[in-house]
């Protein structure tokens, strides 16, 4: 059923998202047969247990055979801590579930279609070597980071590209809105989570019309979306509107390592000549609309030139995932409408969770690295490995001011507890912490210097720096940096500063939470 009010365009009816619809739903079924799967597995652990005691020499000598393996191995040193007390407290199911998360048995087919997706599509998009010649001499670590970021796929330097910082979610929604009306070939979106509500719907308004116009309209969200906000056959009613729809790994009732790798991507590509990224999904909340959490602070940018080819190129590569015949040099093709007199350079990029190559957390490394005055930082997460923590301390101890800004008000107790974690070792070496009082911050936002910044999905906790499909925007010298520095001042002049006094009195709760899932962390 379609409806069109002041809410724009809306395909549930109202009582679709509640418990007892989830209970008696496809979904539903889906959780009761994983439900029976772990408990399967559990009982096999539990029969297994009473030979134990025949066996306790063998189980020393297993549990020593693991922790010499994972002291070899090239995991993260938090990672290795956390598998061996797992193994210590669960000698034989802690072993299978090791094994089991690395041989990644449910990813395999993922991640060969994706490593070929990228591999074939390296040269897409041809970077200019007078660019990079030029780059050599101006900008050296801009140059770097560009070889740096080839290693992992097609993500080229721009100088033709102009970008536009939003520093709230709302005013995104109404930039996009307006983009939207002009899409005259193709229009991509690609986000973590879709809800019906307003900002939905005013969206889906504008998608279904042009979509009847001619438009090629495709659309593709992550299959959590089923838990919350979407039901299994929602690209099917998309369908009956003429856009194309997608899940990211839908649910199915099959425990798989499938499930731990998310699209955690938000990208909206206009024509091959406009783009949106940033941490704003499509729910009302991203726009103040519902408040479930205070005020929520959310920012983006819009690209126009050339550097949209790389968003085009990123959304492609994941709606081809299962795609017998991939196409991607006709919309490669369409003209950007480079605009004249931009400045400063651009690098979209993204970060997939099934190399080698921890792209989000290294370029955000780098920039702790290369600062000498200020690196300023919004997040909603706080949840490092020992690697990130030590690049903030080290950048502080040497004199660059860092400062954080996270949220007063949380999404998720587990979160907050273990944001707290950090701040002791973080004040010590002079980090400065801040929490947004008037609600929740869902920003990514890195800037330093006066000189260079990165905008997008890209969350400073695990899940995004090892786990997630994501996508930023580095920027060089963009006229739009001084609007990202000066939002983050008025950011701040809202927030609250931790001190080594508050933070040791903060509430007994999340002391508790942080310190019992401090050792989980990088399973979480």
């Amino acid at each position: 059923m379609n409806e069109e009010s002041n809410q724009g365009l809306t395909l549930l009816k109202k009582g679709q998202k509640g418990l007892f619809h989830l209970i008696f739903s496809r979904l539903g079924l889906i959780l009761l047969m994983l439900a029976v799967q772990i408990f399967v597995m559990f009982g096999v652990f539990y029969w297994f247990a009473e030979f134990l005691p025949h066996i306790y020499g063998g189980m020393i000598l297993f549990m020593a055979v693991m922790v010499l393996y994972l002291i070899n191995s090239r995991m993260d040193a938090s990672a290795k801590l956390t598998w061996m007390m797992v193994i210590m407290l669960l000698p034989v199911f802690g072993a299978l579930l090791f094994w089991y998360t690395q041989r990644d048995l449910g990813n395999r087919t993922l991640k060969k279609r994706m490593n070929w997706l990228i591999d074939h599509t390296r040269k897409s998009i041809p970077q200019s070597h007078k660019l990079m010649e030029k780059l050599d001499k101006e900008a050296p670590e801009v140059s770097a980071l560009t070889r740096y970021l080839g290693r992992s796929g097609c993500y080229p330097v721009y100088e033709t590209t102009d970008v536009t910082y939003f520093p709230l979610g709302e005013k995104m929604w109404e930039e996009m809105l307006k983009q939207l009306e002009q899409a005259e070939h193709f229009i991509f979106l690609e986000y973590f989570i879709v809800d019906e509500g307003l900002m939905w719907g005013k969206l889906l308004e504008i998608l279904a019309r042009k979509a009847k116009q001619g438009v090629e309209v495709r659309v593709m969200y992550d299959g959590t979306c089923e838990f919350s906000t979407l039901p299994h056959d929602y690209p099917k009613r998309l369908k009956e509107l003429g856009i194309k729809c997608k899940m990211f790994s839908p649910v199915t009732p099959f425990l798989s390592t499938h499930y731990n790798y998310r699209d955690h991507r938000k990208i909206m590509v206009i024509d091959g000549h406009t783009a949106f990224t940033g941490g704003v999904n499509l729910a009302d909340e991203y726009i103040n609309h519902n408040s479930k959490y205070g005020h929520w602070k959310d920012v983006g940018v819009m690209l126009k030139g050339d550097a949209v080819k790389s968003f085009t190129l990123m959304s492609l590569q994941s709606w081809n995932i299962d795609e017998k015949h991939p196409e991607f040099q006709k919309y490669l093709d369409y003209p950007t409408f480079a605009p004249n007199n931009t400045s400063g350079y651009v690098i979209p990029y993204g970060d997939c969770p099934l190399d080698k190559d921890k792209v989000g957390e290294r370029i955000y490394m780098d920039i702790l690295n290369r600062a000498q005055k200020y690196v300023h930082i919004m997040t909603p997460y706080l949840i490092m490995d020992n690697e990130m923590e030590t690049a903030l301390k080290f950048a502080s101890e040497r004199g660059v001011e860092v400062s954080l800004i996270l949220p007063g008000v949380t999404d998720s107790a587990a979160a907050h507890g273990l944001a707290w974690t950090h701040y002791a070792s973080l004040l010590e070496s002079g980090v400065k912490i801040y929490e947004y009082t008037p609600g929740f911050v869902h920003a990514k936002v890195f800037v330093s210097d006066d000189k260079e910044a990165v905008v997008g999905t890209i969350n400073m906790d695990y899940r995004s720096l090892y786990h997630h499909f994501e996508c930023a925007t580095y920027l060089h010298k963009t006229d739009c940096i001084t609007d990202i520095e000066q939002d983050y001042r008025e950011t701040l002049s809202k927030c609250v500063e931790i001190t080594p006094r508050s933070q040791r009195k903060v509430k007994f709760s999340r002391k508790v939470i942080g310190v019992l899932l401090k050792v989980f962390a990088p399973l979480m």
